[in-house]
């Protein structure tokens, strides 16, 4: 089978041609005796195993030309990692920088930065070319507030860290951002007129202001000779009403617009608004009342207004009328009368008789035109102000609007503030379908997707699709201002202190409303209520229409009240706030509504205590009973002395022990409840017996301050 063993040796390998020369038996050759590495083997054939060409030393080529050596790498072939030690890898460690965040901040010089509403660090990282990560470092390490890259920043946030980084950060007003909102779109609201604009004489609009109760509905009754009043809860009016009248003059009719504004001080933001609206201001003051706060209050929004005023002095057929007190009143306040030699016209009036209207008609259009020139472009696309709006459960969003300039016609496309759509009806002040509304004219309007707010401005555009962008880019708008208005400024003390929040309430809101104005107001009173810094309120949600289960869902899951405006649960909505055992409260009035969350809000205090001194009793003698300990042989020198009351020791003036329990209180054998002045009697204080003769035990307790 194999081929005879050659001579060679003993090591010879079967197939080869004989045996390795070159020394000692299994020696290779090209080496010395003992076998060395290196030599060549020499190429031959056999049965069993093939030679290998191009002989020579291992470490002087690899295959096929460049084989490395046994030990050895070519110069030319792949690197190969070799093992680090551990010293190696620890100083590697070592030299491990921490991870920055961004490639840092430039300083500025002062440049001005325009951010606006609710802004994020990212929004400012854009204008002046940073890293949004540098800059929540900067407010972080800096500032110490924890605030992300998207996150909508108070306007102070971003203030600061302007100032701390070199910039001026200005923050760009809502009319300006509208504004910039509006241009995008080739549009702009109130702009001038141009020469080749055809003007027409409109009607004043005339805001009726004064204090609560002073008449102002009943003579705005009396001038249109309708009756509002009766549907108000209380007579005080909740809602702005817009309304026109014509008075006859000589040659012709003229119109006048009324707008009614509340008197009540809840509603300030209201007439505020109505006075922004305004082209002249009635002032109503009753004769037997005079000047009160709100009536100051209504003239110092028509003074910052800048318009004309016109004083009507109501009530002057009550007894004890005296309108020359109301005159002098006013003086004070910069309204001077005619005949004081002033230029301010005073009208006495009296709604109920329905005396002296004429007059005050015509002292207001007098006003008007010596103080003013009523004109408009009623050729233009229709802009306005968006006097009230409210959910109506029939026709759905409606909107009074008060058209100031250009003509408002049925199937326009209109956007109001966040709300858009296209007018599908109008109807006047006596419910009356119009198919077209000009300057001065107040209309209520359908169509809208959803409830404007009230004082929103209006414009009429070209498209739909121009008027849905505008508003969902005003919602977004509003959305990032309005929480950055409601996220608290998080400092990094706060983190701790926030695990101690039980020593904070917090009472949640969900308002509801019949018209925007009422929530907007209710929302502006309960916010101004003060009850200190232990309880905050916070109002999660507002809205216009009834309660809804969407409402009490949300009330539930925010453990939070809803107040219902003139509005009422509809569906399952109150069967589910049962069911959830969610409280919902309805007003009628602002005044109960305000003074119930007030007191609520107290309610949720933690009460104040004071130590009230009950007693003293000076220590006569002392005796050491048996298990007992020393008892104060005592005279009970003021108040009375307790059983289970508080107690300390004073020895020389000077308080010797403190929060001990008087335990036992007898009067000679007998157990006593307690021991009033003049009277002798023996106090155990239990385990405590550092009592001395001449010793005062006073008692005290702790009581309730009931908080104003």
């Amino acid at each position: 089978m194999f081929p005879s063993r050659p001579a060679g040796g003993p090591s010879a390998r079967p197939g080869m041609p004989g045996a390795r020369p070159g020394g000692a038996p299994g020696a290779r050759p090209g080496g010395p005796a003992g076998g060395g590495y290196g030599g060549a083997r020499p190429g031959g054939g056999g049965p069993s195993f093939a030679g290998r060409p191009g002989g020579g030393p291992r470490g002087g080529a690899a295959r096929g030309g460049a084989t490395p050596g046994a030990f050895g790498r070519a110069s030319g072939g792949r690197p190969v990692r070799g093992r680090k030690s551990k010293k190696q890898r620890r100083q590697e460690f070592d030299n491990l920088s921490a991870p920055t965040m961004g490639g840092g901040v430039s300083r500025g010089n002062g440049e001005a930065v325009r951010l606006p509403r609710g802004a994020s660090l990212a929004d400012f990282a854009d204008r002046i070319d940073a890293n949004p990560g540098s800059l929540v470092q900067v407010v972080f390490t800096e500032l110490n507030e924890m605030v992300t890259a998207t996150q909508s920043c108070t306007d102070e946030t971003l203030q600061l860290l302007g100032t701390h980084l070199g910039y001026d950060v200005q923050i760009v007003t809502p009319e300006e951002e509208d504004a910039a909102l509006l241009e995008r779109f080739d549009l702009a609201f109130g702009a001038d007129y141009d020469d080749a604009a055809t003007l027409v004489a409109r009607p004043p609009v005339v805001t009726i202001m004064g204090h609560v109760d002073h008449g102002k509905t009943r003579l705005l009754d009396a001038i249109r000779q309708t009756d509002v009043v009766k549907a108000e809860a209380g007579g005080i009016t909740q809602h702005i009403g817009a309304y026109q009248v014509h008075h006859p003059v000589e040659g012709g009719v003229r119109e006048l617009t009324f707008i009614d504004t509340p008197g009540h001080e809840a509603f300030t933001a209201m007439r505020a608004r109505g006075a922004k609206v305004t082209d002249i201001v009635v002032l109503v003051v009753a004769a037997d009342d005079g000047v009160k706060p709100q009536t100051i209050e209504a003239l110092n929004h028509a003074q910052a207004a800048e318009v004309p005023i016109v004083v009507a002095v109501n009530k002057v057929d009550k007894e004890g009328a005296d309108p020359a007190k109301v005159r002098g009143q006013l003086t004070e306040y910069g309204l001077v009368a005619e005949e004081y030699g002033g230029t301010t016209m005073f009208v006495d009036v009296s709604a109920k008789a329905g005396s002296g209207l004429e007059e005050l008609l015509d002292a207001i259009l007098l006003t008007t035109d010596a103080a003013l020139e009523l004109f408009a472009d009623a050729g233009v696309d229709a802009q306005g102000i968006a006097i009230e709006a409210r959910l109506d459960k029939g026709r759905g969003p409606v909107a009074t609007v008060l058209v100031t300039r250009g003509t408002l016609r049925i199937g326009d496309s209109i956007v109001a503030g966040d709300a858009f759509g296209r007018v599908r009806a109008m109807l006047n002040e006596r419910g009356e379908n119009i198919a077209e509304a000009g300057p001065g004219q107040p209309v209520q309007v359908l169509g809208f997707t959803n409830v404007p707010g009230a004082g929103d401005n209006f414009l009429v555009v070209g498209e739909d699709r121009v008027a849905r962008q505008i508003a969902e880019q005003r919602q977004a708008r509003e959305r990032n201002a309005a929480l950055a208005s409601s996220r608290g400024r998080m400092s990094l003390e706060d983190v701790f202190a926030k695990m101690e929040q039980g020593k904070v309430t917090q009472l949640n809101l969900i308002l509801k409303g019949d018209v925007s104005g009422s929530v907007e107001a209710v929302e502006d009173a309960l916010l101004k209520i003060d009850v200190g810094d232990e309880v905050s309120l916070r109002i999660i949600h507002r809205g216009v229409g009834s309660i809804t289960e969407n409402d009490v869902t949300l009330a539930s899951a925010s453990d939070a009240v809803i107040l219902g405006f003139n509005v009422r649960p509809e569906g399952n909505a109150r069967d589910m706030a049962v069911k959830e055992h969610v409280d919902v409260r309805y007003y009628s009035v602002i005044y109960a509504a305000i003074e119930e969350i007030e007191a609520a809000l107290k309610g949720m205090l933690k009460p104040i205590y004071k130590e009230a001194q009950l007693g003293t009793a000076e220590v006569r003698e002392v005796f050491r009973v048996p298990k007992i300990g020393n008892v104060a042989g005592s005279l009970v020198r003021s108040g009375t002395i307790r059983r289970n009351s508080r107690a300390r020791l004073v020895r020389d003036g000077v308080v010797v022990a403190d929060n001990l329990t008087v335990e036992s209180l007898r009067r000679f054998k007998d157990d006593a409840t307690e021991v009033r002045e003049g009277y002798e009697c023996g106090i155990g204080l239990g385990s405590f017996n550092d009592i001395k003769p001449e010793d005062v035990i006073e008692t005290w307790e702790m009581q309730e301050i009931p908080r104003a």
